[in-house]
């Protein structure tokens, strides 16, 4: 197994601690901001300041349908300023892993993890990665849960970076990634929780043009160019995440891998993934 993809299954629970830990939500909502996706938008396109406009926003996010960040950005920077939203996700993200890690928070495991896991996230070019390089404008936390959050964050940009050349590569665009991946694992398209809420039209409009590509079949489902084109897509993001693990030994690859799984055990526990 690629160590991309091995670390990828210990490092995403860690990744996906501001969305689905209630803490990071309502540390930026208190904030001024007005609900949820005020407080993702806010929290996630922080890194690039209050100047970038939402049509960039949405062209480095890639995976939204029109208009849904316009909705959202620039009018948080209204309420709150990248900074402060910076410090209330970063605050939200570490209450919320120590409530569900318990104990473990406090262990050695958070320290070496997070102390291996930043030489990793800080080692491969950000050329090419605009939400990977905003992120590694942003000071290194030095509390022990916050670096570990703070580098897994890093890692998590850094590999959607390159899943938006993947997807780039195959022609498949922001929100038929979406339908892919859904009926990649048997989700119909219109029961998916990214693109559910489009409108009918919006939606079968997506369907039919993988459709009249031979991705999508008459029954709904993935054809066999589907399956291919989803399995392309997952193999060269494996590919373009690889770098940063060049940087550690075997030894310390290892290590970090023993140290995360009881961390990342916790935390799919609790989360839906």
């Amino acid at each position: 197994m690629p160590n991309a993809r091995r670390m990828y299954d210990l490092i995403e629970p860690i990744g996906l601690v501001p969305y689905f830990a209630d803490e990071s939500d309502e540390a930026l909502i208190a904030l001024g901001l007005r609900n949820q996706w005020d407080a993702y938008f806010a929290g996630r396109a922080a890194p690039f300041g209050r100047s970038v406009p939402a049509e960039v926003i949405h062209a480095i996010f890639y995976n939204f349908a029109p208009g849904e960040v316009a909705r959202h950005i620039p009018k948080v920077w209204d309420l709150t300023t990248p900074e402060a939203a910076l410090a209330a996700r970063e605050r939200g993200c570490v209450a919320g892993m120590r409530r569900i890690l318990g104990e473990l928070a406090d262990a050695s495991e958070i320290t070496r993890a997070g102390d291996l896991l930043l030489k990793a996230a800080t080692s491969a070019p950000v050329e090419g990665r605009a939400l990977y390089a905003a992120l590694r404008t942003v000071p290194v936390p030095h509390e022990p849960v916050a670096k570990l959050w703070h580098a897994a964050t890093l890692l998590r940009e850094h590999r959607g970076d390159g899943h938006t050349v993947a997807l780039l590569a195959e022609g498949i665009g922001g929100t038929e990634s979406h339908v892919l991946h859904a009926l990649s694992v048997g989700i119909p398209a219109n029961e998916f929780g990214r693109v559910w809420h489009l409108s009918a039209a919006q939606l079968t409009a997506v369907v039919e043009g993988m459709g009249d590509r031979g991705l999508i079949g008459s029954d709904g489902w993935l054809t066999p160019a589907g399956r291919a084109t989803k399995e392309r897509v997952e193999a060269m993001t494996d590919r373009l995440a690889e770098t940063p693990y060049t940087a550690l030994s075997v030894q310390e690859l290892e290590c970090l891998v023993a140290d995360l799984e009881p961390i990342s055990a916790a935390l799919r526990a609790v989360f839906p993934m």
